[in-house]
């Protein structure tokens, strides 16, 4: 089946990729996705106490705002409704493909379209936009033994609901956002919680509460009300942003955290263990009022020695003990660099983007690969945010994506593809921009690929990349129009500075 425009991934990037074409008269498009319903990692992340940390107001799109909001910070059913509400709204549902698994994507040169290959068949495109989101994947560490594990394991974001840890002994893996939020939902109903903790996290106070009726009730009726809520939130947020690229302005944060610390655990030793040692910011901050506390109970163990193997009863560690567990919860995070859905892509020398981008990601303003025609990748390569909301950044390569579709059909353009000479230029200003911030100060975290770089954060205000994004630049792409044949020789343009 031919289609112009393919979408695969139905998440915020994906719908939001689709209701901006629609919206533009883009309208030859599908939108593929393995699971059974939208949503993407809103539908995949059920976990207890799965909420965002980011403003409500905020992370939703600026062209469907939600007046039903009930918090300042969404629980995961909400957000996953949005989204759900946003193909209604839009009337995008009709353009869905779910259970359509992407195997394969491949440029076919003769033909200058993409060829799907999917588990609901085959099918062709013009244009490619990859949506399936950097937390797609999750990252199952290879921990020796755990085959012969005789009890259930699974990842914090293919959580078993049918698996009830009622008076269990669960020994929990990880300790990130997702562990953050769902330790203190199970530790009262288990018999024993064991977290293992590689490296403690900084935590700051969740400061949310409920939108009353009457907030709400404002934000329907009132003209701009909530436009202006997102725009001072914006701001604030922005603000904060100066903490992750002058380390030091963060001090004032770091005291607050470290004062929350003391205050909820009054064990010495505990709070020792739970005491970050490296610059906030340099891994993800995570938010949290009850995560430090839930650690405090009798039956948690909070374990720092490194896991050495699985055992059919339990985990032993590097300091030879072993502790006994029925249940292992993975909260190990995803494939962010090196996810496997970028090796199902490949381009116009049958090269897969996973090689392309071995050992270290680059994309010109993280949504188009030199040798990948016709290819917008959302949230790619230092795109991601440690400050405020990245559907901000789904939306300013979404208005650079239509800019350029603009661009093909105004002049007859059949495929275009950033030159190696721009995109080589934007990752160097981005690494230049790096330099000082908080994430090159040191510290391990999953912001970083195999070679040490950060290729997943931007290290800027989201207004400084929304504003590089504004445009769409011919001369910093290869242009083949349409009416040339792929033996021709591409015109290329001569590049920008």
């Amino acid at each position: 089946m031919e289609t112009d425009i393919a979408i695969v991934g139905a998440g915020f990037g994906g719908l939001g990729a689709a209701i901006a074409l629609q919206r533009a008269g883009f309208t030859d498009y599908l939108v593929f996705d393995r699971g059974d319903d939208v949503g993407g990692t809103w539908r995949d992340n059920t976990y207890p106490g799965c909420a965002c940390d980011v403003p409500s107001h905020l992370y939703s799109f600026s062209f469907a705002p939600n007046p039903r909001w009930s918090n300042t910070f969404s629980s995961q059913p909400e957000i996953r409704d949005y989204l759900r509400d946003c193909v209604d709204r839009f009337g995008i549902r009709p353009k869905v493909r779910l259970r359509h698994e992407v195997l394969d994507a491949r440029w076919d040169e003769q033909r200058q379209r993409w060829l799907l290959r999917t588990s609901g068949g085959d099918h062709s495109a013009r244009v490619l936009i990859c949506a399936a989101g950097p937390l797609s994947e999750p990252a199952v560490p290879d921990l020796p033994g755990i085959d012969d594990f005789a009890g259930t394991v699974f990842h914090s974001a293919r959580w078993r609901h049918d698996h009830d840890l009622t008076g269990r002994r669960v020994a929990v893996i990880g300790t990130g956002a997702s562990a953050v939020q769902f330790v203190p939902q199970i530790q009262p109903a288990v018999e024993k919680l064991t977290l293992f903790q590689r490296s403690p996290a900084w935590i700051m106070p969740r400061r949310s509460r409920r939108i009353s009726r009457v907030e709400q009730a404002a934000f329907r009726t009132v003209p701009g009300a909530q436009r202006a809520a997102r725009a001072w939130l914006y701001l604030v947020r922005e603000v904060m942003g100066m903490g992750f690229l002058h380390p030091t302005v963060n001090r004032l944060a770091s005291r607050l955290s470290l004062r929350t610390l003391r205050r909820q655990v009054s064990d010495p030793t505990l709070r020792d263990k739970l005491t970050p040692r490296y610059a906030m910011g340099c891994k993800r901050v995570l938010i949290s009022n009850d995560y430090w506390p839930s650690l405090t109970r009798d039956n948690v163990d909070v374990v720092t020695s490194g896991i050495t193997r699985i055992v059919p009863d339990g985990l032993v560690t590097a300091d030879g003990v072993h502790h006994r567990a029925d249940t292992i919860i993975l909260g190990t995070g995803f494939h962010v660099t090196d996810s496997p859905v970028v090796r199902l892509i490949h381009g116009r020398d049958g090269r897969n983007l996973g090689d392309a981008w071995t050992p270290s990601m680059h994309a010109y303003r993280g949504t188009t690969v030199a040798g990948f025609p016709n290819l917008f990748f959302l949230l790619g390569p230092n795109t991601g945010l440690g400050h405020t909301s990245v559907v901000l950044m789904i939306e300013a390569q979404l208005r650079l994506m239509l800019a350029a579709l603009r661009h093909m059909r105004a002049r007859g353009v059949q495929a275009i593809e950033p030159t190696p000479q721009a995109q080589r230029r934007w990752t160097q200003r981005v690494d230049r921009k790096m330099a000082g911030t908080v994430w090159q100060t040191g510290c391990s975290s999953w912001y970083l690929d195999a070679t040490g770089r950060n290729t997943t954060i931007w290290p800027g205000f989201a207004t400084g990349f929304r504003l590089r994004l504004r445009r769409f630049r011919p001369a910093d792409h290869r242009i083949l129009p349409a009416d040339t044949t792929p033996n021709e020789p591409e015109r290329e343009h001569a590049d920008a500075v």
